[in-house]
């Protein structure tokens, strides 16, 4: 039994770059992350997020400190030569704390309070709009297998991934799109990056809940026909995975994708069984063995190879001429 180590190629798609952002130079096109501001503060790390919240609010009260020192004796029990004070008095009225120990007493701070006042209502509602926003985006918790393999299934060489939820709910209507991207070269010499289909056996499943294993007929039909390991790596083929569905818990659509790279194939294996009965009857699925690989029989290649020679024996046989 052979259990994949996770490679790096098979975490991230070629075109992708932490399955986030295209890892696509753009020449030509103008872009200002300024005017996309609600898009970045969606899209960071909560760590990211969490850093640049306080840092703006630190840089702000440190700002509004400052005008307040141009005039600090209009500010009650602040001790003169301590910036400190005016910046506790300023979080204080961003906070709207108000301890009571300091005070304005002129025009001008009562005029900075009124102003910092307003600033902080905008300051707080769109922090507390980004938060809800991102607690509320719908995330999948898909679980693909580290590795492919192409295996016979029914007498027919198959690719074969596995996937499965990892949340204990359904996912409703769940569908899967498996798309080989390979290099090829025209018939008039240019060098394009193709997409084609791989239509599977079962790409559509009414409720999804425990695992699933994905399959695609290698037959004279498919794109795939025909492949070796090298002429995949020669022409840097990649295979895009996609699943979308509602998830029941949250009434929302989410997805997820996968990829796996040339070196994420692997030829003449299969997946090991995950699927047992307990004593009591109910169904097991064994999740430490989900990534679990093991080669297959020669025995069976050959009973393969003779049941494709019936068949195409059975067909000639049965073949009049007109």
């Amino acid at each position: 039994m052979l259990k994949p180590g996770l490679r790096r190629a098979s975490r991230k798609l070629l075109l992708y770059q932490e399955q986030r952002y295209p890892n696509i130079e753009r020449l030509g096109v103008t872009h200002s992350y300024w005017g996309d501001l609600y898009h970045i503060w969606l899209t960071i790390s909560w760590f990211e997020f969490v850093l640049l919240v306080s840092g703006c609010y630190l840089v702000v009260n440190g700002l509004f400190a400052i005008a307040y020192s141009l005039d600090a004796d209009a500010i009650a029990s602040f001790r003169p030569g301590h910036f400190q004070d005016l910046f506790f008095f300023s979080v204080q009225t961003m906070a709207s704390i108000g301890y009571g120990a300091m005070h304005p007493t002129s025009t001008y701070t009562h005029s900075l309070v009124v102003i910092e006042s307003i600033f902080s209502l905008f300051f707080t509602a769109m922090t507390t709009g980004l938060v809800f926003a991102r607690f509320s985006l719908p995330t999948a918790r898909i679980l693909y297998s580290r590795v492919a393999v192409v295996a016979p299934f029914n007498g027919v060489p198959t690719l074969m991934f596995r996937t499965a939820n990892e949340r204990r709910n359904y996912i409703l209507e769940a569908q899967l799109w498996v798309t080989l991207v390979r290099d090829e070269i025209t018939e008039e010499g240019e060098h394009i990056r193709r997409f084609h289909d791989l239509p599977l056996v079962r790409s559509h499943t009414p409720v999804f809940s425990l695992s699933w294993t994905a399959m695609h007929r290698l037959t004279s039909e498919s794109p795939f026909y025909g492949e070796t390991p090298e002429t995949l790596r020669e022409r840097r083929a990649e295979i895009i995975v996609t699943l979308t569905g509602l998830d029941e818990t949250l009434s929302q659509t989410i997805h997820a994708r996968h990829s796996f790279s040339a070196h994420d194939i692997y030829w003449n294996h299969k997946f090991v069984d995950i699927i047992s009965t307990s004593e009591s009857g109910r169904s097991i699925v064994d999740y430490n063995h989900f990534h679990s690989i093991e080669p297959v029989e020669q025995q069976h290649f050959k009973h393969v190879e003779q049941h494709i020679y019936r068949r195409s024996q059975e067909r000639l046989t049965s073949w009049t001429p007109h």
